[in-house]
C-alpha cells in the first residue's frame, strides 16, 4: 500500500504544478498541452484508485475519461488554429 501513497503523492505534485503552468503560462499553447497533461494525470489517478479498491470498473472509467480528453484537446487545437470542427 505504500507504493500507492507514494503514486499518489507524486500524481498529486505533478497536479500542483501543472495548475500552476495553466494559470501563469506565458502562451495559450503551454495552457492548452498542460490542460491535455491534467487530464492524462486524471486517468492515472483513476487508474491508481482501481488497484487501490481492486475494481475492474475503474479501468473503464479511465478509458472512457482519456477518450473525451483526447476530443477536447482537438477541438481546443483547432479552436486555437482559428478553424471550425468540420473543417
Amino acid at each position: 500500500m505504500t507504493f500507492v501513497y507514494v503514486i499518489a503523492g507524486i500524481l498529486a505534485v505533478s497536479c500542483f504544478m501543472l495548475l500552476y503552468r495553466i494559470g501563469h503560462g506565458p502562451t495559450t499553447s503551454d495552457r492548452a498541452v498542460a490542460m491535455d497533461i491534467l487530464g492524462t494525470i486524471m486517468v492515472g489517478f483513476v487508474c491508481l484508485s482501481a488497484v487501490a479498491r481492486k475494481q475492474e470498473f475503474y479501468i473503464n472509467l479511465a478509458i472512457a475519461w482519456s477518450l473525451v480528453s483526447f476530443i477536447g484537446t482537438l477541438a481546443l487545437a483547432k479552436h486555437l488554429e482559428g478553424k471550425r470542427l468540420d473543417e
